[in-house]
This record gives C-alpha cells, structure tokens and sequence, in this order.
C-alpha cells in the first residue's frame, strides 16, 4: 500500500532531531578517519563500535529498499521546500520509516534542505544517519554553507562529520575545500588539503589543480603556486588564468605580464586579467595598449578600462570611453556614479542617475544607491535624497539594505538636517559600523546638538566598535559647534591617553577651532605653533577669520595674514582677509596695497552664487548683479 503524507500538523524540528538521534542509535558506527594535530598524516580508528545484540543490529543497520518511483521521494518532491508543513510532514515519514537509512532518499532530503540556510544544521544531522555516506551528500552540505558565506560551519562540518564518517574527499570536494581554505585565509589547513589531494591521487586532476593553484594564490603563497602551475602535466585556459590572475592579486604585475607574454593561445579573462594588472597599479597606457590589441572585448573589458581611469580620477578619458562603449551594464553606470562622487562632483552625479534611470540600460542596486546618497547628503540636497529613499523602497527589485547602505541613509539624513529619520533608520540596524556611529555623531555636532553628540560617543565606547581617528574628528568637531571647550579638551585628552591615538592635522584643527571660537586666540596661537606636525594653512587661515571674528585684528591677524600670503602666494582668500583686516581698521593705505598686489600676480575674486531650493525648481542668485535664474530638477518631492 502506497504510504502518503497525512494532514496532521508539520513535526517541530526539534521532534525531527528525536528521530534523527533515535535513527542514529539503530546503527552501527563506522570506521573513522581523521587528519591529525599537525595536519599532514591521515589516522584511522578501525575499532567499530559494537551493537548490543549484534543479529538484530545488523538488521537494523541495514537500509529498506528504495526506488526513485518511491511514494514519499514524489512527495518530497513536490512539497514545496522545507519551509513547508508537507515537507516536515514527509521527512519525518522517510526518517521513522528508516528510508532516511539510504543515500538515495537521504540524498533527495539533504539537498531540498540545503536550499535554505536554517535548514542546513537539519541535513548535517539527516547526513550522520546515513549509511554509508559517500562524497556526494557530504559536497552538498559543503557547497551550501560556502555559498551562503558560513566557512567556519563547513569547517566544522567537513571535520566532525565528513571525514569520521570516512567519506574521502572525490575531485569535486577539494575544489570546494579549496574555496573554504582561501576564504577563511588559514594557510596551515591549505597545504593539508594539498597533501591530501597528492596522497589520494587527484593532484595530476586538472580541475584540483587549478583549485589549488587559485587557493595559494589567494593565500598570498604565490611561490606553492607555481610550482603547481609548473608540474609537467596537462593545462588549460583556467590554470593559465589562475596563474596570472594570482600575481596579478598579490602586485606581481610584472610577473604576470611575463606569462602572459609566454602564454600560447589566450581567451578573453586572459586579456581582462591583464589588463586588470596594469590598471591596478595604475599603468594606463600599458592597459590601453592592451585593450586596443584585444581580438575582441566584452563588456567586462570597457568596465575594466574605465574602472582603471576612474581610479585615476581621470573623469574625461573615462566619460568618453562610457559615452563609446556598445553596451552598458550595472557596472558600468556604478563605476561613473562612483567616480563623480569620489572628485566631489555631485551634480554631475546625480545627472548621471537621472540618465541612468531614464534609459533603463540597468536597474540600480545597492551600490548605485550608494553613490547618489553620498551626492545627496554632500549637497544638502534632503528632498532629492528623500526621494531616492523612496526609489529604493519601491524598486522591484529586492534592495535589502547592507550596512554599508544603511551608513549612507543616516549620512544623507543627518547632513540633510533631518535627524529625527537618521537616527529612526541608526536604531533599527542590527549591525553598525564606525562609520554609522561617526554619521550619527557629526550630524547631531552639525545641527548644534553637541550634547547628543558626545552622549553618542560615550554610547559608542561601551556598546558599539572601537573608536577611530575619524570618529575623534567628529567629537571635536560637535564639541567646537557647540561652545563645549572643556568637553573638547576632555575627548582630545582621552584619544591620545585612552585610545592611544596620534593626533593629526585635522584633531588639531578641531581643537584649535573650538578654542579660537571661544575668544581663546592667544591660546589657539601657542597650539598651532606647538604641533608635533607642520600647520597647514587651513589651520592659520581659521585662526585668521576667528581674530576677525572677536576684533583681534591689530597685531595677532595681520602677523597670520602675512605668514598665510607667504606659503600660499596664489591664493586669494588670505589676501582678502587682510584686506578686510586692515579695512576694518581703517588702514586705507594698506588696503590698496594689498590690492595691487593682487592685480600684479592676476588675482580676482569669483562672483558668488547662492542656490536656494524652492518646491522642485533651485533658483540661482548672482551677487554682482543681482540676476535669478530658475531651473527645474529632475526629481519628485516625496512629502
């Protein structure tokens, strides 16, 4: 009689372990073989655990018939996965009725609970109730934990399961332990799984091989590398690739070019790779030279060609070979978006999004979303960047934000003033970086919010990750907003005796802004001229427009103004400080001296423009005379 799932209410897993331990106690154990301390010797136990009753043990042990046309592997089949109830419902059928016993039916069962990442603990445990497992189940387990990114768990795996159990790894295994190894980036278990493979005969195969020699190179061995690639045996394209690919990732580009020169026959990832190097280490014309004797491209060519000038910062060469390119991917468009937001054009970036969007060459993801909310925040621009948000939550594709992502969000919010949504969006994610706390703490110093500002801090010191120095650039910065000189001191203080971090340029420049702020010139002066490093003229320049500021303007302002005009002679800003120093005064004379000597090396002062936001439209205002021009914006307000 054909036995078919019944409707009663899926078993709990922890009712499916029951069964899984009470079949594991009907069998007899197996011989084990594991790798030893050193991890170079391979050591076998071939006492097998004996059986209470050895008769009705080894009827036991023995697995019931099974055939593919078998009732309950159809209805495994077509239950849905193991997120559903007739799945459960069917897997404790196969288990109770010892047809969990056989690799057929096992092998079925573990690769639909692979498919899920909470059901992978369940097919380990269905695995070690197997009789007699062969690679084939153990490769599933293994493949699914890698891909889900959870090495150490096939690791674990691999180590307590696969090899007690004496499943020898096949030529599909150590590819994958292979994978494992460069991953998780422990050396010492590489070369074991080397020995293994040379022990068991699979070093002369050539899909090994190749794992092997992507894995060392990966490792940084690079030497264990190629004295594989250099075995008197049978090579392909990959094993070629692999090679030049490994050098390449470890800065041996000279290396690489030598073997792609000595290379007989080459495929297009031959020339990619190499052209990968050579822009890598930012030899552009050695890259073009190889682009344009490519025998044919791919997209992936003109991204890597473009990705290298954008590193460059070369945004002309790099639009106009975009602007040529016959099709456009993901990558193409996020590499452009990044370029522009990296050089601080924003605008153009945002212009770019809009091409993008309109085209439809590509729909963005999450490193698109990236760029634009970095454009946005760096403008101020919060209805724009609000708008992306929404974009992002609409889109059809499933944005699940990363943290990188998120980091974006609370930047975007807490510079565009809207710190209520910036800290909504900071509290609901699971996992932050120093850079989320920084977003976080800058925005409330930005918005005179010192106070929430350092009470982040303190947070961030007990709850959150260490400190950086960037994270210090932030505290003082809130600190000099907000007037909070003691609380300044206090932070500059703990970073160097508590943290142990070397204050740079920028700490200094904090610190010296929150004491020129308060009125405190004299003491400001004595820190920039005591500084471990050489001031730049950022540091005198502020220093300058604080004596301004609180009327110092007889001795101390006209000294910084002249040290500043000294070590930047073609900048205009310290002359028009001075100018307006010796103005305020009333030092006329001194006035058109400064002004002549701003004719005489051709320097002028820029008309300003202000830019003021009205419902969808930026109007600008053109000081000189007084002009406005209206342009609409290529966004929706979201309200």
């Amino acid at each position: 009689m054909a036995i078919k799932p019944t409707p009663a209410a899926p078993p709990s897993s922890r009712y499916l372990d029951r069964l899984l331990l009470s079949l594991r106690n009907r069998r007899r154990l197996p011989n084990r073989i594991w790798l030893d301390d050193d991890n170079d010797r391979l050591r076998h136990d071939a006492s097998p655990v004996p059986c209470a009753t050895s008769s009705s043990c080894e009827d036991a042990r023995q697995p019931p018939p099974v055939k593919l046309s078998h009732p309950l592997l159809r209805a495994l089949e077509s239950s849905g996965g193991p997120a559903t109830p007739p799945f459960s419902q069917t897997l404790a059928q196969l288990i109770v009725s010892g047809l969990a016993l056989h690799r057929l039916a096992a092998g079925r069962a573990i690769k639909a609970l692979c498919a899920c990442p909470s059901s992978v603990p369940l097919a380990v445990s269905l695995f070690s109730g197997v009789e007699d497992p062969d690679a084939f189940l153990s490769n599933i387990i293994l493949r699914s934990y890698i891909s889900f990114g959870r090495p150490d768990q096939a690791l674990a795996f691999f180590r307590r399961h696969a090899l007690p159990s004496r499943v020898f790894p096949n030529h599909f295994t150590f590819p994958l332990l292979a994978k494992l190894f460069s991953e998780v980036g422990r050396a010492g278990d590489g070369w074991s799984v080397h020995a293994l493979a040379a022990r068991l005969g699979f070093e002369s195969d050539l899909y090994v091989r190749n794992s092997l020699i992507h894995m060392y190179s990966s490792l940084g061995d690079v030497d264990s590398a190629r004295k594989l690639f250099d075995l008197d045996l049978d090579s392909d394209f990959v094993t070629w690739n692999s090679m030049i690919d490994g050098y390449v990732k470890n800065g041996m580009v000279d290396s690489a070019r030598r073997l792609f020169d000595d290379m007989p026959e080459r495929d297009i990832i031959t020339w990619n790779v190499m052209i990968a190097g050579h822009a890598g280490v930012g030899d552009m014309d050695a890259a073009k030279d190889l682009f344009i004797k490519m025998p044919e491209r791919d997209v992936v060519s003109w991204n890597t060609l473009i990705d290298g000038y954008a590193r460059k910062d070369e945004a002309g060469v790099a639009r106009e070979l975009f602007d040529v390119m016959p099709i456009k991917n993901m990558v193409s468009w996020n590499v452009m978006l990044a370029l522009y937001a990296r050089i601080k054009n924003y605008r153009e970036c945002l212009k770019f999004f809009d091409s993008m969007t309109a085209t439809g060459d590509a729909k963005p993801n999450e490193a698109t979303f990236v760029s634009v909310l970095t454009a946005c925040a760096c403008l101020g621009d919060l209805a724009r960047g609000k708008w992306v948000h929404s974009l992002m939550n609409n889109s059809s594709g499933a944005i699940q934000p990363d943290v990188l992502l998120s980091t974006a969000l609370v930047n975007m919010y807490s510079k565009c003033g809207d710190m209520h949504l910036a800290k909504e969006i900071f509290d609901s994610m699971e996992e932050r970086s120093v850079a989320t706390w920084n977003s976080m703490i800058i925005g409330y110093g930005l918005h005179g919010t010192g106070e929430k500002a350092l009470e982040l801090f303190m947070k961030m010191e007990k709850e959150g990750p260490k400190p950086n120095e960037a994270t210090f650039v932030c505290v003082l910065s809130a600190c000099a907003h907000g007037g909070m000189v003691l609380e300044g001191w206090w932070c500059f203080d703990r970073m160097i005796h508590f943290h142990k971090i070397e204050p740079k340029v920028d700490h200094f420049g904090c610190l010296m802004d929150l004491l020129s702020r308060a009125g405190f010139l004299k003491v400001s002066e004595k820190l920039v001229q005591g500084m471990p490093v050489e001031p730049v003229p950022a540091l005198w320049g502020a220093l300058m427009s604080a004596c301004k500021t609180h009327c110092d303007l007889h001795h101390l302002g006209e000294v910084i103004g002249k040290k500043l005009i000294a070590m930047e002679p073609q900048e205009i800003g310290p002359y028009i400080l001075l100018s307006n120093i010796y103005a305020a005064k009333g030092r006329w004379d001194d006035v058109e001296k400064v002004r002549e000597m701003m004719k005489k090396k051709g320097l002028w002062k820029g008309t300003g423009i202000s830019l003021v936001g009205i419902g969808d439209h930026v109007v600008d205002h053109n000081i000189s005379d007084g002009k406005k021009k209206k342009t609409k914006c290529g966004f929706l307000n979201v309200e």
